[in-house]
């Protein structure tokens, strides 16, 4: 039986935490000789008009260390939750979702997919409009091949219908809500990025993003980021975060989703060493190095809490949002 620290661990807290936490199973997935449960909990506020702030992690399997910060941030809030008043008070009026291990399989067999081999960010019922990069944009040729999206018309994988069901019934019924889904393996820098995937036309609540970028820019102006829209890097069918938030259009309600994308090619130039492992092309391997991954990322959380908490503070408005968008518009895709 494959052992899983992260799975270990994230049941350790849920039984630490007791009524503190909110837990949900979406039922488990199987695979040959293994079955691991999927998880998501809940923290906070749980009326359906509080605002959202829900953290991801472990979509794909090789990208250990974005589970492994999430639930890093998990524990350090439950920790503060017994004597920090500010974070009390916090969670009176806001909610926290976490769902730390969508693709356990994947994790602890050391792969990109799933047990059926489909990639689960290549996946949702989404087509791209651009041309895409052969075989990395998503491919129905076989499961045998990485990024592979899965059979045509086929229903999404259990791990994606879990991640659906959290976020339509703990985020997309909020007024606003941001996803955070924690990821490594591109470049040398850390990177935010924000829809589309499919497409590198401008998404309809660009302003409302452009606002938490100024506003994350100035509070934290040495802040290590590069924060932009995923097609400026590369385009892709099936994102889950397009599908999500298109299937939220319409609805009165704000939605943000955003991904963080580890710099993972750092700790492979710090660390050549591991360019021979297969994992130490998405995880820092190095105890140090991952510590300090571990710990590098607080600052981000935290400021995303407190804007999320206090939305209405820095939403634009009128001019200010026509401002927005404008200024956006220039910076990302050069309308003047």
């Amino acid at each position: 039986m494959l052992q899983l620290p992260e799975l270990i661990e994230l049941e350790e807290i849920i039984l630490q935490a007791g009524d503190a936490l909110h837990l949900q199973q979406h039922g488990e997935v199987k695979s040959a000789e293994i079955s691991f449960p999927l998880y998501s909990i809940s923290m906070g506020n749980q009326k359906p008009e509080a605002p959202v702030l829900g953290f991801f992690g472990g979509v794909h399997g090789l990208e250990r260390i974005g589970s492994q910060i999430v639930l890093a941030f998990l524990r350090s809030l439950l920790v503060r939750r017994r004597w920090d008043s500010s974070l009390q008070r916090k969670l009176e009026t806001m909610r926290l979702v976490f769902m730390p291990l969508i693709n356990p399989i994947g994790i602890a067999r050391g792969t990109r997919s799933n047990g059926h081999g489909v990639d689960l960010m290549r996946n949702a019922p989404v087509e791209s409009c651009e041309k895409t990069s052969f075989l990395v944009g998503g491919h129905r040729i076989s499961h045998l091949l990485p990024w592979y999206r899965g059979e045509f018309n086929s229903p999404m994988e259990l791990e994606n219908q879990a991640l659906c069901s959290v976020v339509k019934t703990q985020l997309l019924n909020s007024p606003f809500s941001v996803a955070l889904d924690c990821h490594s393996g591109f470049g040398l820098k850390d990177r935010l990025w924000f829809p589309y995937a499919h497409t590198r036309t401008p998404f309809p609540n660009l302003p409302e993003i452009y606002a938490l970028k100024s506003l994350f820019d100035q509070s934290y102006p040495h802040h290590p980021y590069v924060i932009e829209p995923q097609a400026l890097q590369y385009c892709t069918h099936g994102d889950i975060w397009d599908y999500l938030y298109q299937e939220n259009q319409g609805s009165g309600h704000l939605f943000l989703p955003l991904t963080l994308e580890l710099g993972s090619w750092l700790w492979v130039k710090k660390n050549p060493r591991q360019l021979m492992s297969l994992l130490g092309l998405f995880n820092p391997i190095v105890p140090h190095r991952q510590q300090r991954v571990l710990r590098s990322h607080l600052l981000l959380f935290e400021f995303l809490l407190r804007a999320v908490h206090d939305h209405r503070h820095w939403l634009p408005k009128t001019n200010h949002y026509l401002n927005c968008k404008e200024e956006a518009e220039a910076l990302w895709y050069g309308i003047l």
